[in-house]
């Protein structure tokens, strides 16, 4: 498997926003993306005005080919509106997962 683990600053007042975005990415992207596994959100204790996303795919074909879609390109822009800057991306590999069955 493989994607990315993000940090994400986000404007005052546009956490809800940018939790919708990632539900709307969740119910009209995810079906046409071929290899998406996962993604989770979360809200930090430790950093308010923080969130952390976690995109897991398939494999680093999967996760590149979502990476140069235009749809992808879209949504992001529209999600970077509600953030004070660009994500901090760790880009990599996951060795071992535990998920539900």
């Amino acid at each position: 498997m493989y994607g990315s683990i993000f940090r994400m600053k986000v404007k005052p007042g546009q956490e809800q926003k940018v939790i919708d975005l990632f539900n709307e990415w969740d119910k009209v992207e995810r079906p046409k993306v071929k290899g998406a596994i996962a993604g989770y959100v979360m809200k930090p204790d430790s950093k308010s005005g923080e969130l952390i996303g976690v995109a897991v795919f398939q494999d680093k074909a999967s996760y590149r080919a979502n990476a140069e879609r235009p749809e992808q390109d879209r949504w992001f822009r529209k999600m970077r509106e509600h953030l004070q800057a660009d994500p901090q991306w760790e880009d990599g590999e996951y060795l071992r997962s535990q998920l539900p069955r």
